[in-house]
């Protein structure tokens, strides 16, 4: 009897439980994810604002070439310049750079190649991939374009949209090449389809 009395008991402030939660959560204002939300993790997302971005930074770019060359000066053709501090964004603190840490592209490259064949992306793909980062970052981790501070060696805008890919997404090569080739399979399907883009536009 005793038993039976506890399990009602129980049974009673369970099912008051759940419905006291159902009326609270009934009369809590919704706020939806909206959709850019949502998609902001995934790579293949494209984004209108950020692509706009890309190409002003492309078009600026163009356009003191021109000067340059009209004003008789030799051109800067490298929008690149190397981050003396990884940035921040999205939430995340600008950081220093570890002690005594040198870029190493031709270490940075090899790793590419390795993981870009890991997908299975052989030497047609690679050589795209190879010309592609080659013409971003020179594949230096610390890699910033001067137009639109896109980041590291995919040029990643933001940056700290490679934060998805691991936490040392500032500082580590292999952070980011992972990111990268996440964002080049799911936007242009192979590192082909992201340099015939690039080679289009201007911007990947």
């Amino acid at each position: 009897m005793v038993i039976l009395v506890v399990s009602l008991v129980l049974v009673g402030a369970g099912t008051t439980y759940v419905v006291r939660t159902a009326i609270e959560n009934a009369n809590t204002p919704s706020n939806p994810l909206a959709l850019p939300d949502i998609l902001a993790g995934d790579p293949a997302y494209a984004n209108p604002e950020i692509d706009a971005m890309k190409a002003q930074a492309a078009q600026k770019l163009k356009g003191d070439k021109l000067k340059e060359a009209r004003d008789g000066q030799k051109p800067d053709l490298d929008p690149v310049k190397i981050a003396k501090k990884a940035p921040g964004g999205g939430g995340f603190n600008p950081a220093d750079f570890p002690p005594g840490s040198t870029p190493d592209p031709g270490s940075n490259k090899a790793l590419g190649r390795q993981m870009a064949a890991a997908r299975g992306w052989g030497d047609a793909e690679w050589g795209c991939l190879e010309r592609l980062w080659d013409r971003e970052s020179h594949w230096n981790e610390r890699a910033m374009n001067r137009y639109s501070g896109a980041y590291g060696i995919p040029q990643s805008l933001p940056g700290s949209k490679m934060a998805s890919a691991g936490a040392d997404w500032q500082s580590n090569a292999a952070t980011q090449i992972k990111w990268g080739l996440g964002y080049i399979a799911g936007r242009y399907k192979t590192p082909c389809g992201a340099w015939g883009h690039s080679q289009s536009v201007g911007w990947y």
